[in-house]
């Protein structure tokens, strides 16, 4: 026990930890998404928060599209300036005015493409290249297009984000969500998201577990 708590083997000690059905639903989605590791949460918003608390902090610089879901764009708005993280929003139909954006305390650049609810795309390839120039974190938000269309991990992003509740379920019967990377990005996630509680629920794991077979029908 001693071990397991210490994280030096995989034990399943307590499901806000691991679980293996939940294990099960994130080794499918590192395998669609091309990802090194996941860690799954209880809805797609705790799983964009979590994707940015675990690298944002006092005094940095979130850089975002203004096209986003309602839900991230309070987070942004309203929770991040709590902790004194800022924001600028910019154009996902002109990314060449990204880089001029960027300040010297930008962490991550957000993206969600295409967006909820307008549809608008944004090239993810050039995206990339800016952030890798910068050193500053790409974020996609991965939900409408799924790995089924669009592998953003593939196009230079180092997050991937999902609420899972949409289409990798596909029937609207669960919530769900899950953050998907470099093991290294991702255990930074799983370090704050295990211990602030947003968990997937084993059941919830299973039903996605079980859509995930149909999600290219």
């Amino acid at each position: 026990m001693r071990a397991a708590f210490a994280d030096e083997t995989d034990a399943f000690i307590y499901s806000r930890f691991s679980n293996p059905s939940v294990d099960e639903f994130i080794q499918r989605m590192c395998a669609l998404e091309g990802a090194e590791a996941g860690f799954a949460t209880a809805s797609g918003m705790s799983a964009v928060f979590g994707s940015f608390m675990a690298f944002l902090k006092t005094g940095d610089h979130l850089l975002s599209s203004q096209s986003i879901f309602g839900s991230t764009h309070t987070v942004i708005t309203k929770f991040l300036p709590r902790w004194n993280i800022q924001h600028t929003y910019f154009d996902l139909t002109r990314p060449e005015s990204i880089e001029a954006l960027i300040q010297p305390n930008t962490k991550m650049i957000f993206v969600e493409t295409p967006s909820n609810p307008g549809l608008d795309v944004i090239d993810l390839e050039l995206v990339a290249r800016i952030v890798k120039k910068h050193n500053v974190l790409l974020n996609v938000d991965n939900c409408f297009a799924t790995p089924a269309i669009q592998r953003p991990l593939e196009l230079g992003a180092d997050l991937v984000t999902h609420s899972a509740t949409k289409w990798l379920d596909g029937q609207g019967r669960v919530l769900g969500g899950i953050v998907l990377g470099r093991k290294e990005l991702v255990d930074e996630v799983y370090a704050f998201c295990r211990s602030t509680g947003p968990s997937l629920s084993p059941f919830n794991a299973w039903v996605l577990a079980r859509s995930l077979e149909t999600l290219h029908v």
